[in-house]
């Protein structure tokens, strides 16, 4: 006869955390490791840095469509707005700071780097504008009129 056990699903996931996927995506990546256990750090000082891109929300009103990036820790100089060929790119760099002497670093878990974001634009748009407030780019995309459908009384005698 065999004997009941209760399931726990904590023994799957350690499981899994146990398999060579996992376990290279905790050593090369930094993640951190299931159930409080370290992954094994590489002894090189090297700081690896992970791919950022700013997180976007496009929004629609009557007039315009509006844009909002968050951009922290970045200064206006140290990116760019461009259109072309009906493309709007934000491009550019979010800085890693220096380590000062005195102060180490002992888990660096913000992205830092280059990065670069993408919109098609409808055709035949123009007069876009931008402003940067508090680490937030707020780009305004005016629609263009669309033609009003013309209503035309008819007569019924």
């Amino acid at each position: 006869m065999k004997a009941l056990s209760t399931w726990n699903p904590f023994k799957e996931m350690e499981e899994l955390a146990e398999t060579p996927l996992c376990q290279l995506a905790n050593v090369r990546l930094g993640w951190p490791a299931f159930f409080g256990r370290r992954p094994a750090w590489p002894e090189s000082s090297e700081i690896l840095m992970s791919e950022w891109l700013p997180r976007v929300d496009v929004m629609e009103s009557e007039k315009e469509f509006l844009l909002k990036a968050e951009l922290p820790e970045v200064k206006k100089e140290e990116f760019k707005v461009s259109v072309e060929k009906g493309v709007l790119s934000i491009t550019g760099e979010r800085k890693l700071e220096k380590e000062e002497k005195g102060k180490k670093y002992h888990r660096i878990e913000r992205a830092y780097g280059r990065f670069e974001r993408s919109f098609a634009l409808p055709e035949g748009i123009g007069g876009i504008t931008w402003e940067f407030k508090d680490g937030v780019l707020t780009v305004h995309i005016p629609k263009k009129p669309e033609a009003k459908p013309k209503t035309v009384a008819v007569k019924v005698e």
